[in-house]
């Protein structure tokens, strides 16, 4: 799954050797939380306009997520 994050983000960016993904450990109802970092300079092609490219990272890692049996979230952090 972070190769995935990593691979989808690498394309939209200008900087891709900055994408870094972090994952944090399954909360109390199993999500598990993919924080991904990319260079200032690329974080608005990250998110998109009006947060469209975002919630379409999100769509894809999801039903990734749901083959594999499990719950994610995916953050962007500065």
């Amino acid at each position: 799954m972070e190769e995935l994050l990593i691979a989808i983000t690498k394309g939209l960016v200008d900087d891709p050797d900055s994408v870094s993904v972090t994952v944090d450990a399954p909360d109390e109802e199993g999500v598990i939380s993919y924080h991904l970092k990319v260079a200032n300079d690329d974080i608005g092609r990250v998110i998109g306009k009006q947060g469209r490219i975002a919630k379409a990272i999100r769509v894809v890692m999801r039903a990734a997520a749901s083959r594999h049996g499990q719950k994610i979230s995916v953050e962007i952090d500065d």
